[in-house]
């Protein structure tokens, strides 16, 4: 029970959304319909996916941890060294079948987008790659955690990728690199004490402050090229930027006060994912019926040559 829990803390419970629903919503709004490949992504992205991203990381970084009193409660584990093996077994114990299925399922593309959605799990963390302390690109590839689910969805799904598509990867990808950066602010005491180099360490706890809260902004006007009700999806990155805008002079020094705003952006991911969850389903009432060529607020070219019925939107 011991090892259980163990294994439980490091997958993250408060982040198995992140990555099932990305990965959910993309492949139901592209199929409309729920089958083996919808439910067996949900799960797959919800627990194994997390516990193979963070229990990997729980490994490599538990000296750096030692060092970082966040650890050890909700906001990340700190692993005995006694389960670093069994939690590296059992990566590979929950993930491989869950693979070698989306292999069967899928297509070449599906299978290239996973292979780098995998790729980037694991290099994050492991040693003699180690992206986590590569500078942006730690950012980078942490973004890329949460964004490829959504991706692998899509090309699953057989979705069409219209420019307004990209726009919306494009904004969400931005989402990830900012709350990732804003996250190493925190961090910045333990990690330099641990000898880890990120983009906080780096470019300093202001200007990836900074960098953070343009980012936001960024990704909310691209949010704007998206198609109706999509829009209204800019307005929720505002949550994202005021929380960060108070540490906008903040120093190296004080910047485990950021730890407040970043307690703040679980709380607010949350209740964004929320109305989300409410602006898919409008999309999902206004165009019911309708078919779908690829994913709705995008582009919509209607399967049959019926047309859409009266009150749905399927311009």
């Amino acid at each position: 029970m011991r090892n259980l829990k163990s294994l439980f803390v490091a997958s993250r419970p408060l982040s198995w959304v992140n990555t099932a629903f990305p990965f959910a919503a993309a492949y139901f709004m592209s199929t409309r319909q729920i089958d083996l490949v919808l439910i067996v992504g949900t799960i797959y992205f919800l627990i194994p996916y997390n516990l193979a991203m963070y229990g990997i990381n729980d490994v490599f970084d538990y000296e750096s941890d030692l060092h970082n009193p966040r650890k050890g409660g909700l906001e990340g584990a700190l692993l005995d060294p006694s389960v670093h093996r069994l939690t590296l077994l059992a990566v590979v114990i929950f993930n491989v079948p869950f693979l070698v299925f989306f292999i069967v399922v899928g297509s070449p593309l599906s299978w290239v987008v996973l292979a780098l959605s995998i790729f980037a799990v694991i290099a994050y963390s492991v040693p003699g790659l180690r992206f986590k302390e590569r500078p942006l690109l730690d950012s980078l590839t942490s973004s890329t955690h949460f964004v490829s689910p959504a991706v692998f969805g899509f090309v699953l799904a057989g979705a069409g990728f219209t420019p307004a598509l990209w726009a919306l990867l494009a904004a969400f990808f931005l989402w990830g690199v900012a709350s990732h950066a804003f996250g190493a602010v925190q961090d910045i005491g333990a990690d330099r004490e641990g000898g880890i180099a990120s983009i906080a360490t780096v470019i300093g706890g202001r200007t990836t402050v900074r960098l953070a809260f343009s980012a936001y902004l960024l990704a909310g006007i691209l949010l704007l090229f998206t198609r109706f009700p999509g829009a209204f999806a800019a307005i929720l990155v505002l949550p994202y930027a005021l929380t960060v805008l108070p540490y906008w002079n903040i120093t190296d020094v004080n910047a485990a006060n950021a730890n407040r705003g970043w307690k703040l952006f679980l709380f607010i991911n949350f209740t964004v994912g929320f109305l989300v969850t409410m602006l898919l389903i409008w999309y999902g009432t206004l165009t019911a019926g309708c078919g779908s060529a690829s994913f709705g607020w995008f582009a919509y070219a209607p399967l049959s040559n019926t047309g859409p019925m009266p009150f749905q939107y399927c311009g």
